[in-house]
């Protein structure tokens, strides 16, 4: 088999990258030094050069310091896309500190599981999505909440137009009165931090939470290595990027994997102006790429769903553009040759997951480019199918098993979870729990979940979190979440639900019980009530049968 572009990870053996020894503040103090007055982040036309964004890092750091943050404590934040997340992301782990990552759209439950279970003592959170943590002060969970507002990152005019839109939208805003709250613009008028001692590369960095094998949220623990070993990676597969020069969209949220390593840690090893995108607008988005002319375009399939949809995408010029990459979910084979063929810019699709911090494969630029295929394993990543039973003997090119992994950026295990760490890391192999094939050049495809995972708009839903939620409904006897396809999200969530004798539901209703306990992506989009569900001889619930109804299973791509 003749795969001289593959490298392979041997513990033994030091992989075929270049990863410095040293720790993620390290790419923003390098990055500083050499392209100080570059602009590192552009915030709706408000740029903070890499020199700005290292001071105010530093003052930060000091003003954490003060309120007790100290090393291996942790730090979360619960921030949308802005300044004040790069900012406080880069300040605590210049502690030696570990940073806690929440997605601004999880319910006030999973607001609090998250700090309850990371051990977290202060967060910083935007005013808007300070009722997301409310009672978290009052039973001691945290002891202080730094507070801030996009009005504080935002150009003049928008900071004064920005306000008036929030209080016609009926956001919460505003600095909150009572013990325990914390002006973030007053730590950042701090003197700035001496430059402590960095935190080793073995040190951790962030808990990032995941969903991993089961629906119970688990925080997957990623050191300084880990994340310094995948943007090393990067960079060896792109060499054509050009230091100081690149402008890359930040749209892809920060608290998730991918955003975190694509929209942050790679671009500042770059010294890459990031267009911070909070939240996507289609036309706005199209007016940012009109006016920041990125180089480099992050994305998921429902954004590129998006534009080749829109009736302006001819009039966008994108020959600024020379790569867009599509992850977190399968990239439709038609919508990668439509968007293509609308922009002349090249789709590189990879594969990844957030126990991987999280890329372990990418298409080859200038290579070959199999439709479906996710591409070829990063430099110092060793990729191997394995049969999806008992997962220890190697199979043929050709043939379907587990994806397993192994390299430098695998995460050291689940933070206070021995036996789900056990489970998915065995003798240095990361089960990935997806079914895929490798041909024989080397080149790997999906071919479908071994878990129930809903990948939906690039979110992960795991049925079993829902179904939980739906079973609370006093009305409910039975019910199982699905995911069916969808032409833009790629799936949707659907709720199958058997009713309590005589109980009158409504999809509305049911709808509106999730959305009270659930993140908004995950709630049911479509709801179908039925007398009885499908389900095997003993009894089990047929998930798969349900899907079907709507998805018929393609043709076998190779022996199971």
């Amino acid at each position: 088999m003749n795969r001289p572009w593959l490298r392979h990870y041997d513990p033994g053996v030091p992989p075929e990258i270049s990863v410095p020894a040293d720790s993620v503040p390290w790419l923003l103090w390098r990055a500083a030094a050499r392209f100080g007055d570059r602009p590192a982040l552009n915030f709706y036309g408000r740029l903070t050069t890499y020199a700005t964004l290292r001071d105010q890092a530093a003052r930060l750091a000091q003003g954490l310091a003060e309120l007790g943050l100290a090393p291996g404590e942790r730090l979360a934040l619960l921030l949308p896309n802005c300044p004040q997340l790069v900012t406080a992301y880069f300040a605590a782990l210049s502690l030696g500190a570990v940073v806690v990552l929440i997605n601004p759209l999880n319910s006030p439950h999973e607001v609090r599981h998250q700090v309850e279970d990371s051990g977290a003592r202060l967060l910083v959170a935007l005013d808007h999505l300070l009722p997301k943590a409310a009672g978290l002060l009052a039973d001691g969970a945290l002891r202080r909440i730094i507070v801030t507002s996009l009005t504080e990152a935002l150009p003049w005019p928008l900071n004064w137009l920005y306000p008036l839109k929030a209080w016609r939208q009926g956001l919460p805003r505003g600095y909150p009165k009572g013990v325990g709250h914390v002006r973030y613009a007053r730590l950042l008028a701090s003197p700035p931090r001496p430059e402590p001692p960095r935190p080793t590369p073995a040190d951790v960095a962030v808990l990032q939470y995941t969903g991993g094998t089961t629906g119970t949220p688990k925080a997957a623990i990623l050191t300084h290595a880990n994340l310094m070993a995948n943007v090393a990676q990067i960079n060896a597969w792109l060499p054509q990027v050009r230091a100081g020069q690149e402008r890359l969209v930040g749209l892809l949220p920060l608290f998730h994997a991918f955003g975190l390593t694509v929209c942050l840690n790679w671009p500042v090893s770059v010294a890459a102006q990031v267009l911070l995108v909070p939240r996507f607008e289609i036309r706005e988005f199209l007016g940012l790429l009109r006016k920041g002319r990125p180089t480099l375009l992050p994305g998921v399939p429902t954004l590129f769903v998006a534009l080749i949809h829109h009736p302006e995408i001819r009039e966008v010029d994108f020959s600024s553009l020379w790569a867009c990459v599509s992850g977190s979910a399968p990239l439709p084979a038609e919508v990668r040759t439509s968007f293509e063929r609308l922009t002349g810019c090249t789709i590189l699709e990879g594969y990844g997951l957030t126990e991987a911090s999280p890329v372990t494969h990418f298409m080859p630029f200038g290579g070959r480019r199999p439709l479906g295929s996710i591409g070829v394993p990063f430099p110092g990543t060793d990729a191997r199918i394995v049969d999806a039973v008992a997962g220890e003997r190697e199979l043929s090119p050709g043939e379907v098993g587990e994806l397993v992994v192994r390299g430098p950026q695998v995460m050291q295990g689940y933070w206070r979870q021995p036996e789900e760490t056990a489970r998915v890391l065995r003798d240095g192999w990361l089960y990935t729990g997806d079914l895929a094939r490798m041909d024989e050049e080397g080149y790997f495809y999906i071919i479908d979940r071994k878990k129930d995972l809903i990948i939906s708009a690039g979110y992960k839903i795991f049925p079993r979190e829902v179904e939980e939620v739906l079973f609370r409904h006093p009305g409910i006897k039975e019910a199982v979440v699905v995911g069916v396809p969808d032409p833009y999200r790629g799936e949707m969530v659907q709720a199958v639900i058997v009713p309590q004798p005589g109980a009158q539901l409504t999809p509305e209703e049911v709808q509106a019980f999730c959305r009270e306990r659930l993140a908004a992506y995950k709630v049911p989009r479509r709801v179908e009530f039925r007398a009885e569900l499908p389900k095997s001889a003993v009894g089990k619930v047929l998930r798969r049968r349900l899907r079907e109804e709507r998805h018929p299973p393609a043709a076998a791509s190779g022996p199971v």
